[in-house]
């Protein structure tokens, strides 16, 4: 297997050099693939090993590859670097401007290559529908906070389009989404988005019985918000298999009271449905528009952003979205800096930022092997901690945590950004019931560099292990056993 598994990291390696850009942007595949001013006292072992999407049978994440359909990205300056990520599933637009162009007439070529090319690859596709189309009087608008389908005449055009392209895509996608943040614009209301959910859904069901729909896609994650539209569907609400929201926060963890409250009204409506982190990003430099603007961001903050938010969702059950693969140049508005990779103004990729890196070590581990221990009983009495428990199926345990506050303020906040430093305090951790690890580790995810944790540091006490000294930051480090983790040297 080990062979195997190999052989499957070289394809990809050989497969992304042979398809790097004009830039030759390349993978760093080395282990000081990210460098920081991290210091810690303690006898370095190795780095993580990635894991491409051949690798890993299953996560809980999902990868943004949207705005394709309003071209303010170019999938093939990108797509040699999403195998390597190893995020099983992406996020597409599959924008109904820039598939019928003449009235009545459909080209999916565009949307062809990039689902084959993803399927070839063992990657599912998300395949959000929307927007309007302009081509058609009242037929809504082509980007993002841009009103329905209004008209008669639009209203038969999206009918139309949706169910020629469920037909054409019928084998090839089963999971869909609804119209992009409905609710910022200011120009539809509740029952004009649920209406259109709905009727949607009614045409990708007819033509796909087994499809898999992600409801509402909403911007925020107002609970109250969210009930009223789950009741205004009435029966239809048991058609949606997932339902979606955003809502971007400077904390990650700030978002968490208002994800378990909707966790929580969603139970009443449709007790199978999830709940689903439609998008969520972080800029890797102050932006003037966009979600998180105007905030004085980097490389390392939106690293560590991008880290909390999946370990966050997964430590809250709920799907997670990183967005999104790679800058783009949003026309008319500026590059939204969001990506894990960089772009200029031509839209061709230049650099791979330190989040992709990031973003590669978190999927490295946190696969469909492991299973959070719900009602976890590690942890410690401060409460600027976040703290997660994971098991795999032979018991091996995986603890992750960091600190969500900023210490240098004398008056701390319940919950601060990621900033820049890379200090870390000595913290201790209470893990009642627990085993000391045979052979300890201390991970940093941001660089992936593995640590050997001082086994003299686990001081065994009645009620289970205590653990003495360990590196704190606020980027997310791991606690585990070194055999349950693939390193390289």
């Amino acid at each position: 297997m080990r062979k195997v598994a190999v052989k499957m990291v070289v394809g990809a390696v050989v497969a992304f050099f042979a398809t790097a850009s004009a830039y030759e942007v390349k993978l760093d595949i080395s282990p000081d693939r990210v460098k920081t001013p991290l210091k810690v006292d303690m006898d370095r072992i190795g780095t993580l090993r990635p894991r491409s999407v051949g690798e890993i049978r299953g996560s809980n994440w999902t990868l943004g590859c949207e705005t394709l359909d309003r071209d303010f990205a170019v999938f093939d300056e990108y797509k040699c670097f999403l195998a390597p990520l190893g995020i099983k599933t992406i996020r597409l637009q599959a924008g109904w401007a820039k598939c019928e162009k003449e009235k009545g007439k459909y080209d999916f070529a565009w949307l062809d290559s990039i689902i084959d090319y993803a399927c070839a690859q063992g990657i599912n596709v998300l395949l959000e529908t929307g927007y309007g189309n302009p081509i058609y009087k009242g037929g809504g608008g082509w980007d993002l906070a841009g009103g329905f389908p209004t008209s008669e005449e639009g209203i038969a055009a999206w009918d139309a389009w949706v169910d020629a392209m469920t037909k054409h895509f019928k084998g090839r996608v089963r999971d869909w989404a609804m119209w992009n943040e409905p609710d910022i614009g200011g120009n539809k209301t509740l029952q004009q988005i649920v209406a259109f959910n709905i009727r949607t859904a009614k045409i990708i069901k007819r033509n796909i019985p087994d499809s898999r729909i992600a409801g509402l896609s909403l911007a925020h994650n107002n609970p109250e918000y969210f009930e009223k539209c789950l009741k205004e569907m009435g029966d239809d609400v048991k058609m949606f298999d997932w339902f979606i929201y955003h809502g971007y926060a400077p904390a990650p963890e700030s978002s968490y009271e208002n994800v378990e409250k909707q966790k929580a009204v969603l139970a009443k409506y449709n007790p199978k449905a999830k709940l689903r982190q439609g998008e969520n990003g972080c800029p890797s430099e102050m932006a003037t528009k966009f979600a998180l603007s105007g905030i004085p961001w980097s490389e390392y903050s939106q690293a560590k952003w991008d880290m909390r938010r999946m370990l966050g969702d997964l430590g809250h059950d709920v799907e997670s979205s990183v967005f999104t693969i790679c800058d783009f140049n949003h026309r008319g508005r500026e590059i939204n800096l969001k990506g894990l990779l960089r772009i200029n103004w031509n839209k061709e990729v230049i650099a791979v930022k330190r989040a992709y890196y990031a973003v590669q070590n978190v999927v490295s581990i946190f696969d469909d092997t492991l299973e959070r221990v719900k009602n976890s009983r590690f942890g410690t009495r401060d409460t600027t901690f976040s703290t997660y428990e994971y098991k795999k199926a032979d018991g091996r345990r995986v603890l992750v945590f960091w600190t969500h506050a900023d210490e240098t303020k004398s008056l701390k906040p319940k919950y601060a950004r990621p900033g820049d430093s890379f200090e870390t305090r000595p913290a201790v951790f209470k893990y009642p019931g627990g085993q000391p690890f045979k052979e300890p580790v201390w991970i940093d995810l941001l660089t992936g560099r593995v640590y050997a944790f001082p086994k003299e540091n686990q001081i065994v006490v009645p009620a289970g292990v205590v653990f003495i000294d360990v590196p704190v930051y606020d980027s997310p480090c791991v606690l585990t056993e070194r055999s349950a983790v693939e390193i390289t040297r």
